[in-house]
């Protein structure tokens, strides 16, 4: 599933190509794609249609678009296989296109949705009052990621230190700390020599801000490099995959020679996933 910088590289696509943009029409060509939207696809396009979109912005993984004054935003989830496309009219219709939305200007452009496995989708909220970004009111509850210069590096590392749960998980709570996956968890890890399973309840201030260190830097890294693509499900609006994948110190190399050691890297299931460590730099906490 695309992570923050993955999300931040589509959400800089949007800004660019879609914000300030009044919508034309709206066509919905799967249900599913528009499924947290209750009130159905027909009134999906009525709402939109007629309105301008605002400059696009994110929360962890999460990306909206704000509808008009600001009291309402489109919210995008892109799920495992889900991509926000900016293409020409004429372009050929992807296999996967879930939903179009054109546009009453003459940029020559419109915006596709296209979802493989329709784990993702589209949905028109509420936004939060008062709230200054027009957070949508179903996101609420996610917490600040830690590009988010309003981030408190303090307050996480106390609540860390409340959690009584490991590390690894904590990093995966949204509520916690949002933005961060599977694969930039074991990355950070890895840089910061932390086991996964190592506890929260022990880790100092100091390691803590080691770690907080170690997640903005490889996401930056990642940023940089347009995200992880491992195939051709995740992409930016334009269509191009991301090559961090190459720089990858942790994940996905399992036997491959620790960077840093020459260990070879291991691999063990996790909460229906894989955590990718070095048994050497990470050494696993006595308790477990």
């Amino acid at each position: 599933m695309p992570e923050l910088p993955e999300v931040e590289v589509v959400r800089r696509g949007l800004e660019r190509w879609v914000g300030g943009r009044t919508v034309a029409a709206v066509e919905v060509l799967h249900p599913r794609a528009i499924r947290r939207h209750l009130a159905g696809p027909a009134d999906f396009g009525t709402q939109l249609t007629g309105q301008r979109l605002g400059a696009a912005r994110r929360r962890g993984k999460y990306l909206w678009l704000p509808v008009g004054d600001g009291s309402r935003a489109v919210l995008a989830h892109l799920g495992m296989s889900g991509q926000l496309l900016v293409q020409p009219p004429d372009a050929p219709d992807e296999k996967h296109l879930r939903v179009r939305i054109r546009f009453a200007d003459t940029e020559g452009t419109e915006l596709r949705f296209v979802d493989q496995r329709t784990f993702g989708g589209l949905s028109l909220h509420d936004t939060v009052p008062g709230d200054p970004e027009g957070l949508p009111d179903v996101i609420a509850h996610i917490a600040r990621d830690p590009l988010d210069p309003a981030f408190d590096d303090a307050a996480f590392h106390t609540a860390l230190r409340g959690r009584r749960t490991t590390v690894k998980r904590a990093l995966l709570d949204q509520s916690l700390i949002s933005g961060v996956g599977n694969i930039y968890a074991d990355e950070a890890l890895w840089r910061t020599r932390l086991h996964y399973e190592r506890p929260t309840a022990g880790l100092t201030r100091p390691r803590t801000a080691e770690l907080l260190t170690h997640i903005r830097e490889v996401m930056n890294e990642a940023l940089a490099a347009g995200g992880t693509s491992f195939d051709s499900l995740y992409v930016n609006v334009n269509g191009q995959s991301g090559y961090f994948d190459r720089s990858l110190d942790a994940y996905g190399r399992e036997d491959e020679p620790c960077r840093r050691c020459g260990t070879a890297i291991r691999r063990r299931p996790w909460m229906n996933r894989s955590s990718y460590f070095c048994p050497r730099c990470q050494r696993p906490p006595r308790a477990a």
